[in-house]
């Protein structure tokens, strides 16, 4: 409610308001007589309480406590709360994780990595029991994997030192979490020796994206998830780029690998490209190194 802005009732700290109307914003007083604190206390002294609010100030982006007097909904006296509940700081700040969503939390590559092996895992392995960190369960769950990870964090600014793998991963138990490992590796080994990564995040199938001379001799399509999987090759040229993406090595090397080798001889002549790749040495580097 309002005053005109010529009203000296402005300087007034409280108000007893007599007349006033509806008002489309705010309503407009019209009628209205000075009351002291003092008056306050004294008339309604039953219905004031004393207590202590810790909430998220979603303006300030940070835990908000204080200890407060209320006359029912309105606020007569707030102070700081200088050593709030650390369990209703957590509560508060899980409040106001929900509020900005996920985005909020410190995601970096490893993390996002590690949400889509599981997410793999949990397609792959559907008898199992992977957990499910889709948006949606890990927002509903909030309280149960990153509640405990949430010491001495009471605004926005400072989730940017939670540790927000030890959170998902301590959510595993210690056999899903060494099965994560042989199931759903980071790395998987070519034959070239080189230790590849493995590419999780963009689709159903993982991508191992390798140049095509590191897998001379391979006569099978890596698997995981207990062999119950097949990685996506992506075989790569000397410059890094797509030649050929298959799931079946075995039919490229019969069927494409002519055509391919035909292609990329010419445009990389001092690289090595033998007739039979599955005899072939396969090597990292531009040619095998002489024996």
């Amino acid at each position: 409610a309002e005053l005109a802005l010529d009203d000296p009732l402005l300087r007034e700290p409280y108000l007893a308001v007599a007349t006033l109307d509806a008002g489309q914003k705010s309503a407009r007083i019209y009628l209205a007589a000075p009351i002291s604190l003092g008056e306050i206390e004294a008339d309604f002294a039953d219905l004031i309480t004393a207590g202590e609010s810790v909430t998220w100030n979603a303006r300030e982006s940070i835990v908000e406590a204080k200890r407060e007097r209320r006359l029912l909904a309105l606020v007569l006296e707030e102070k700081p709360l200088q050593k709030p509940d650390p369990e209703r700081v957590r509560l508060a700040m899980l409040d106001g994780i929900r509020q900005m969503g996920l985005m909020a939390l410190p995601w970096n590559g490893t993390i996002k990595t590690l949400r889509a092996r599981v997410a793999f895992l949990r397609r792959a392995l559907p008898e199992k029991d992977w957990p499910d960190w889709s948006d949606e369960a890990l927002l509903a769950t909030l309280p149960d994997w990153l509640g405990p990870h949430l010491d001495g964090i009471s605004r926005k600014s400072h989730l940017d030192r939670l540790d927000l793998h030890a959170a998902l991963t301590d959510s595993l138990d210690w056999q899903q979490r060494q099965a994560l490992e042989q199931l759903a590796p980071t790395h998987l080994d070519v034959p070239s020796g080189s230790h590849v990564p493995l590419d999780y995040d963009s689709g159903e199938q993982p991508v191992l994206a390798v140049r095509l001379q590191e897998m001379f001799g391979a006569t099978e399509t890596p698997r995981i998830a207990g062999g119950r999987a097949s990685v996506l090759l992506h075989l790569l040229s000397p410059a890094r780029r797509p030649v050929q993406v298959t799931q079946d090595l075995a039919s490229f090397w019969k069927n494409a690998y002519k055509a391919v080798k035909a292609d990329l001889k010419g445009q990389y002549p001092k690289h090595y490209w033998p007739d039979d790749p599955l005899i072939a040495e396969p090597t990292a580097r531009a040619k095998p190194r002489p024996r």
